[in-house]
């Protein structure tokens, strides 16, 4: 009779520990903030020059992550024209801390000059 309640006993606290562990897992799903930006360059040259070396100095100093940059592939729709990046920030507060620093927005208007610019955020999980 004790052999089935040790064995009983056992079962419920693995089961425990199971579900622990998974509730554990889930939790440290995080989400994060997707940064996409459309650069329609027009003056390659001073974009390349003025523009970026500042620009990615800059998006490093404030965290971001580089996942992908270069020319969009159509699927469905029209592309975008020209230079597609997308970064990564651990929260929307750091993405705007970077976008709405007076050290980016001097940057900016000097990259207005070289390029045309589409920018958005979307927040998602992280894989």
């Amino acid at each position: 009779m004790k052999t089935k309640y040790a064995v009983a006993l056992a079962l419920l606290v693995g089961i425990g520990i199971g579900a622990t562990v998974m509730q554990l897992l889930h939790m440290r799903k995080k989400s994060v903030v997707y940064f996409i930006a459309e650069n329609e360059v027009t003056d390659p040259e001073g974009y390349r020059t003025q523009y970026l070396p500042t620009a990615q100095k800059l998006l490093k100093e404030h965290g971001a992550r580089y996942l992908a940059q270069g020319k969009a592939t159509q699927f469905a729709g029209d592309p975008p024209k020209g230079r597609v990046v997308i970064l990564e920030w651990d929260s929307m507060e750091q993405a705007r801390g970077w976008f709405e620093s007076p050290e980016y927005q001097a940057t900016r208007k000097i990259g207005e000059q070289f390029a045309k610019y589409r920018n958005f955020a979307i927040e998602g999980d992280a894989p």
